[in-house]
């Protein structure tokens, strides 16, 4: 994880202060409303033409009803545009009980990368309206909003981008998410990820929105790792970590193991946001969300960012990158 820098553009000091005090920072009105209509249009696309008659009907499974997904569907897809259907999108026999556009849980592990419209966020070039990520008054159409600016502002040395999903938090069925930490499932030694987390739709305490145990990424260690499975014979498992289990730097870790167990018991803070919002999530913190029971649905958009200076991304996780490795996010 790079540390807090001198920088300008890309996020403001306040911006800087919460997401290193807290773990988090969201910024409003990140997106501007002709952006948040592209990717919702191309999210509509996608759920519309995927065909069922050759879907292995992968359901995602968060581990708190099933074992997490571990298919060759899922351990392949870090390079494709892939469908995971909700648990609770199949009756007793495995029949789909929604309609399938309503029925998926997710997308991905590409998007940035083979979708024209999610690819468009990371080049600035193709996106010139991106609204400013609050660094001046008005904040519409600034450049510095473009993704690599905030992980300029972030300190990334060589960011890479991965891990590319739209979470569509289905009415009704929109699975919960326990607690976790995003380095658990994308770990770099050190651990260096960043979760850059996209509202489409508004997200309300009512459809699932995210929460936070603010401060909690400064001392919960990253104890395992979501890896392959060993032996080669496919799925996934979780491993204890023998690596670093938190970033580089000395304003993390100390807690004995009983007030670690305590501060877990804290109360997590509820991140209602609007459309267009961008929250940015350390890859120790501590977040979860709860099940979508609403009518409305949540979609949002997600990649992630690890350091690819100085800090190494092994064979051993679940994701592998493509033949030409994982996406630059600097262009110069």
């Amino acid at each position: 994880m790079p540390g807090a820098v001198e920088t300008t553009g890309g996020l403001t000091a306040e911006q800087l202060s919460a997401f290193w005090r807290d773990g988090y920072a969201i910024i409003p009105d990140a997106l501007p409303p002709t952006t948040v209509r592209a990717l919702l249009d191309e999210t509509e696309k996608l759920l519309d033409e995927f065909p069922l008659d050759t879907h292995p009907l992968t359901r995602f499974s968060t581990g708190e009803k099933s074992a997490h997904v571990g298919d060759d569907y899922f351990l392949s897809s870090g390079d494709k545009v892939r469908f995971f259907f909700e648990e609770d999108a199949f009756d007793a026999s495995g029949q789909l009980t929604k309609p399938k556009a309503r029925a998926v849980n997710k997308i991905g592990h590409a998007l940035h990368a083979l979708s024209p419209p999610f690819a468009a966020l990371l080049d600035a070039a193709l996106n010139p309206d991106l609204q400013g990520a609050g660094t001046s008054g008005n904040g519409v159409g600034k450049v510095e909003s473009h993704p690599a600016a905030v992980a300029r502002a972030l300190g990334f040395r060589d960011p890479r981008c991965l891990q590319s999903m739209v979470i569509c938090k289905q009415p009704e069925i929109g699975g919960a998410v326990p607690p976790h930490q995003d380095s658990t499932f994308l770990y770099t030694d050190p651990p260096s990820a960043v979760g850059f987390w996209y509202a489409l739709e508004d997200a309300t305490v009512d459809n699932g929105c995210l929460s936070f145990l603010p401060g909690s990424h400064r001392w919960a260690p990253v104890r395992q790792r979501f890896v392959r499975a060993a032996g080669g014979a496919g799925g996934t498992d979780f491993a204890d970590n023998d690596g670093p289990r938190f970033p580089a730097g000395e304003s993390y870790g100390g807690l004995s193991d009983e007030d670690e167990e305590r501060a877990r018991k804290a109360e997590y803070k509820m991140g209602e946001v609007k459309a267009g919002s961008l929250v940015l999530i350390h890859g120790n913190l501590l977040h979860k969300s709860e099940k979508n029971l609403s009518q409305k649905g949540r979609i949002i958009y997600t990649f992630h960012v690890i350091e690819g200076e100085g800090a190494k991304y092994d064979e051993r996780n679940w994701l592998q990158p493509p033949a030409g490795g994982l996406t630059k996010l600097y262009k110069d």
